[in-house]
């Protein structure tokens, strides 16, 4: 066992990865709160950015050895763990890891038995038929040669690694239950059999997934979700000096990055900072570090330049300086680019025999371009499976895609994108114009995102510079500065349309592949000057002011608005559900400008006194109920929410992923029906709210009598209730002394200043006394 693991971390350490460096950095998970697998419908780098912006309240982490371990919050037993991660960010490696520790003897020693499946050996089986137990014998022979049949009597971990790559579709509302270890069915049933707890209910399950895929596992069945975010940026400073040796050099490169928004995001994946130290290692022997490349476009290029130089020299003896592009290699990235793209549309990554015929290639053919363009193209084999092959990344096979429809269209004027690729499609002539914008359309129209990179890609193919880099590979298009002006106009022109948030923030990212920063340029400018009037700004331009502040590198606390005015059709723009994910304070201050307003995910945001109405805790409640909520302070003071925004933000309070512990409504028009709402909210087991004001609220006897059904719950952790000048009279206070007396062990600010509390405010002093109550202030009067 420990040989074979050893083996697997020989060949990481091969692509640039040194097992020490896996060692020390994949051994934390970032656990989601609750079990839901709910599913992003961002691109994969659309969510790590959002993940790089450090939240203000870190997230709850867990080492890989401790995995399986009961929290100290849980009383059940975990078995089943989901952890998701994008493409190349180190889940197959973390489960290795925990293989590996185990097998050498360091963590976990109370696991008799490991069995770590992919599922790109199962998807191969996927017409024959087993039981669990002919399974494992199938994949792991010295079990059977052991004669160990029943597994029932050891502590056994599954791992299924690569949950988006499992061909048969997994219907769990449709499939036979199966609790016989020893009955054969098919690989589908028996895995969600195993998933579902039927058979071996008392096995450990590790089942890792890219994101788009996480909603195949029922919530349900998932104890505890957890997720790799690969190198935050100190560990991608760690890799780049570990891989160089020389300071200057280093400081050199990881500068450079910094300067890149798009590169520095990719660095969180660690296969992309190996590809980026490859490429910037070549260039800088042959060029000034001017002209190092600063789009993710230009990077790929010449990660392809390099791959070719090396093939070249090392299999056909040519020297570094000819041209890397030999008859061979040019034939092999046809036909790879044209394997990337077709799978790219079905979404796979991993390409099995029927997959390469598809495409032209046979099997021998791609053994070979494995074998002599490895770190682009690779062969992979199971124990006892049949060839597969895949791309070192995902992001290289959606630039070999964009590569393969670029020069298709350059070639023959066909349109891959469109659909047609009949000898009418060539003879309809379209304009390259025409051929980007239905390239902008398509990207647009993914549900999930999937051909966001491919577009950046396909857009930074069609500037000049980026051509010569390729030059005798890729036939100069001849495009005119013309045909990237209208290009250019027709993105802003989407980004002026009502597309969403995460959309509109994609299109910035393809304005940079287009080397176009004209309006992000110009707000800066008026930033700079101080002569930004958001009332005169154009949606456009509302957008290049979020791209700005969401892709700020510097650590920005205060964004005051009382510098700009806006409206509540800007905060919805400026609010997109996911973006203030990693907002960990929001404050809602007073500003002048009434009934304009707008909120910037910072971590102080000021606009108060804004007339903001139950739309805007609509928007709100969206954000508090998202799973990465980071969100700890919220004031809403002096706002027209009245009772049904109360409402609509309360459902967004009992949420399991809202982390908000203080909530702020004072003078925000409430009756004593808002109160309805809160006690379900003191109640709820996730909900983290310790301060509450409601201070200068009608709330009234009647509504305090509500509230304090949610103050006698044992889950209750208010620790501060504001409720200042609320009508409230002498039965209104009885309600919180009995409140206060079943459950004592939590409030220690009680504010009831300008209210009535007449002999109950006696009774609040005498609790303020007694040393067995938390209660150590009670504020009534007029003070």
């Amino acid at each position: 066992m420990q040989q074979k693991f050893e083996c697997v971390f020989e060949g990481i350490a091969k692509a640039g990865n040194p097992k020490t460096l896996l060692n020390q950095i994949y051994t934390e998970l970032y656990i989601t709160e609750g079990g839901t697998t709910e599913v992003n419908q961002d691109h994969e780098v659309r969510q790590i950015e959002t993940a790089s912006r450090n939240p203000h309240r870190p997230p709850t982490t867990i080492t890989c050895e401790d995995i399986f371990k009961t929290p100290p919050d849980r009383d059940q037993p975990i078995r089943t763990v989901l952890t998701k991660g994008m493409a190349g960010i180190g889940k197959t490696v973390l489960t290795q890891k925990f293989s590996l520790d185990w097998a050498e003897d360091k963590a976990n020693q109370d696991i008799h038995f490991i069995f770590p499946f992919t599922f790109r050996e199962l998807n191969v089986l996927k017409q024959k038929k087993f039981s669990l137990v002919e399974l494992v014998h199938h994949f792991f022979t010295e079990t059977k040669e052991a004669g160990i049949w029943i597994f029932a009597d050891f502590q056994v971990v599954f791992i299924l690694d690569g949950l988006d790559e499992c061909r048969p579709p997994l219907d769990f509302n449709n499939t036979q239950i199966l609790t016989d270890v020893t009955e054969s069915t098919s690989v589908d049933v028996l895995l969600m059999n195993l998933i579902r707890g039927n058979l071996l209910p008392s096995a450990h399950l590790w089942i890792t997934t890219r994101p788009a895929a996480a909603n195949q596992i029922p919530a349900q069945c998932v104890d505890m979700v957890t997720e790799v975010r690969g190198f935050t940026d100190p560990q991608k400073e760690e890799y780049f000096r570990k891989r160089f040796t020389d300071e200057e050099q280093t400081n050199t490169i990881i500068s450079h990055i910094k300067t890149s928004r798009s590169v520095h995001i990719m660095c969180h994946i660690p296969v992309f900072c190996w590809i980026t130290a490859t490429v910037l290692e070549d260039v800088l022997k042959t060029t000034d570090r001017r002209q190092l490349p600063k789009t993710l476009t230009e990077m790929y290029i010449h990660f392809l330049v390099v791959q070719a130089k090396l093939k070249n020299v090392k299999y056909h003896g040519r020297s570094e300086t000819d041209s890397p592009w030999s008859p061979e290699t040019r034939k092999m990235i046809k036909s790879l680019g044209k394997l990337a793209f077709e799978q790219l549309k079905k979404g796979n990554l991993i390409f099995y025999e029927s997959d390469l015929t598809e495409c032209g290639i046979d099997i021998s053919s791609a053994s070979v371009y494995s074998g002599v363009f490895t770190a682009v193209f690779k062969e992979e084999r199971g124990l006892y499976q049949d060839q597969r092959f895949c791309f070192i990344h995902l992001s290289v096979q959606e630039f070999l895609a964009a590569l393969h429809v670029h020069q298709t269209f350059i070639n023959t004027g066909v349109n891959l994108l469109s659909g047609q690729t009949s000898v009418w499609s060539k003879l309809s002539k379209v304009k390259p114009v025409q051929f980007y914008q239905t390239a902008v359309d398509q990207a647009l129209q993914s549900p999930n995102g999937h051909l966001d990179l491919f577009l950046w890609f396909l857009l930074g193919l069609s500037l000049q510079t980026n051509q010569s880099l390729l030059q005798s590979l890729v036939k100069p298009t001849g495009s005119s500065s013309e045909t990237n002006k209208k290009t250019v106009e027709y993105i802003k022109k989407k980004i002026s349309e009502n597309v969403s948030a995460e959309r509109s923030i994609n299109l910035f990212h393809c304005l940079n592949e287009l080397e176009d920063g004209s309006l992000v340029d110009l707000i800066q400018q008026y930033l700079r000057s101080g002569r930004l009037s958001t009332e005169e700004l154009s949606p456009a331009q509302w957008s290049a002011l979020a791209f700005i502040l969401l892709s700020s590198e510097e650590d920005l606390d205060v964004f005051d608005l009382k510098e700009y005015s806006g409206s509540e059709e800007v905060l919805l723009r400026l609010l997109p559900n996911k973006q203030l994910d990693q907002t960990s304070q929001i404050w809602i201050s007073h500003f002048n400008q009434i009934n304009n307003f707008i909120l910037i995910p910072f971590v102080l945001s000021r606009l108060s006194g804004c007339n903001l109405s139950e739309r805007s805790c609509e928007a709100l409640s969206s954000v508090l109920r998202s799973q990465s909520c980071s969100l700890t302070l919220l004031d809403l003071s002096n706002n027209d929410l009245k009772d049904s925004g109360v409402k609509i933000l309360s459902d967004g309070l009992k949420s399991p992923g809202c982390r908000l512990d203080t909530l702020r409504l004072s003078g925000c028009n409430l009756s004593e029906r808002s109160c309805e709402a809160l006690p379900s909210v003191l109640r709820s087991q996730s909900c983290s709210l310790m301060n509450l004001d409601l201070s200068k609220n009608d709330l009234k006897d009647s509504g305090v009598r509500i509230l304090s059904d949610g103050l006698k719950s044992p889950g209750c952790r208010l620790d501060t209730l504001r409720l200042s000048g609320c009508l409230i009279t002498e039965e209104g206070c009885s309600s919180l002394v009995s409140a206060l007396q079943s459950n004592p062990s939590h409030l220690r600010l009680l504010d009831l200043s300008y209210n009535h509390p007449g002999a109950s405010g006696q009774e609040l002093s005498a609790l303020v006394e007694d040393p067995h109550w938390r209660l150590d202030t009670v504020r009534y009067g007029l003070s």
